[in-house]
């Protein structure tokens, strides 16, 4: 058994990010090839994604109503074979993920001041 992860497909017209209006599936449902798994909505039309193959899904990438971006991970299904998701890869989608922390610039170090020089007499 194999891990295959759908992503968020390009539907075109530049779309970036798209919202999750509907799930067709849930957690621990065995899909066929073809079958709706959600609905998705840009700001002109709603799309029905479907499967791209036949399995059992092991994970949803969203919650209804969540923004998600084009190429972001849509489901997990398990699958006869070897599937697509690469070894080490195998922890489920992340919910929200964490903003990184900000990069702040090593603060400098003060010049060096040169010893004053001996007082002639």
């Amino acid at each position: 058994m194999g891990i295959h992860v759908i992503k968020m497909p390009d539907i075109g017209e530049g779309i970036a990010e798209v919202e999750l209006v509907a799930w067709h599936v849930k957690i621990g449902d065995m899909v066929a090839e073809d079958q709706p798994l959600a609905d998705v909505m840009t700001d002109k039309a709603t799309v029905e994604i479907p499967a791209p193959v036949v399995g059992r899904v092991v994970a949803l990438g969203g919650d209804v109503g969540q923004v998600m971006a084009v190429g972001g991970e849509l489901i997990r299904l398990e699958v006869e074979g070897e599937g697509n998701l690469k070894p080490g890869a195998d922890a489920p989608p992340a919910k929200a993920a964490a903003a990184p922390a900000a990069v702040q610039p090593a603060a400098a170090a003060p010049a060096p001041q040169p010893a004053p020089a001996p007082k002639a007499e």
